[in-house]
Parts: C-alpha cells; sequence; structure tokens
C-alpha cells in the first residue's frame, strides 16, 4: 500500500499537492521535483503523499529552516497530503508510522512539522497532536503569509 515515489507518478502527485495549496504550499510538477531531489524519504499511497527531510538536508524553505536553527538532529514532515476521496482510511497515520519508523532507524531523535494556524487547519492540529506531537513555536511563512505552529515528537 505504501511504496516510494517513482518519477511516473510526479505528474499526479504534483496535481495532488497543489489541489491542497491551502494547507500546504503549491509546487507544480518541477517544484515537486525540486522538494523530491533534496528529500530524505517521498512516500505515496493512493491518494496520499509524504515528503520528509533531515536537519542536515539542505535548507528547503523557512520552516525547515526554522527547525534547523533550533535542533541539532531531526526528520522533518515537509508535506503530507491526502486526497479528499481517500481521508478516513488511515493513510495519514501510515505513512506517519513508515516515516516514524525509519526516522527511530536512522537514530534520528526527533520528528517535525508544521501545520497551518492562518488559514486554519484544526483537522492537522488534532491529528498531530493525537499522534504526541507537541507545539515549538509559531511564525509567520515570508513567501505567503500563512501563520505556521511548529510541531515535534520525541523518538526516543
Amino acid at each position: 500500500m505504501i511504496r516510494p515515489v517513482t518519477d511516473a507518478d510526479i505528474p499526479a502527485l504534483a496535481a495532488l499537492n497543489d489541489a491542497e495549496a491551502e494547507h500546504v504550499n503549491a509546487l507544480g510538477e518541477s517544484g515537486l521535483r525540486a522538494l523530491l531531489g533534496a528529500a530524505w524519504l517521498a512516500l505515496r499511497a493512493e491518494g496520499a503523499l509524504l515528503v520528509a527531510l533531515r536537519g542536515d538536508t539542505p535548507s528547503q524553505g523557512p520552516n525547515h529552516a526554522w527547525f534547523q536553527a533550533r535542533l541539532p538532529a531531526f526528520a522533518y514532515v515537509d508535506r503530507v497530503v491526502v486526497a479528499p476521496a481517500a481521508r478516513g482510511r488511515g493513510l495519514a497515520r501510515a505513512l506517519y508510522a513508515e516515516v516514524e519508523a525509519r526516522a527511530r532507524a536512522a537514530g534520528l531523535p526527533l520528528l517535525c512539522c508544521e501545520v497551518n494556524l492562518l488559514p486554519p487547519n484544526p483537522a492537522s492540529l488534532a491529528f498531530h497532536a493525537a499522534l504526541g506531537f507537541a507545539p515549538m513555536g509559531e511564525a509567520t511563512d515570508p513567501r505567503n503569509g500563512k501563520v505556521v505552529r511548529y510541531l515535534c515528537k520525541p523518538l526516543g
């Protein structure tokens, strides 16, 4: 069900990502290709995408950089997107379980991400809280004015 992203997946996954631009930044195909080139982990399930970076990856934007300035080592979920028709099937939870297991196996002590506060994304905040993520801070993304909350989960 969960597998690595392949080149053939990129057009459909870019469309999925961009359809959810309110919650994740739009990338288009070229932007998604660039992000995947820097990614530590890129996973997909039918109707879902997760892209993760490491703390030692060159900075991939202000949110990744925010964690880099504060933490010596971590895995960072840059984006998780689930198509509306695929929601409620546990895909996001399964993708997070996979990235968490791989981060632990790599010896990374934290799993981090950000969630929009403006525009609000209460479902994502509740999802991350249920998985054990705790707030670390907040900021405004200078690229688009979105206000985000930074979250981390210890993996020890």
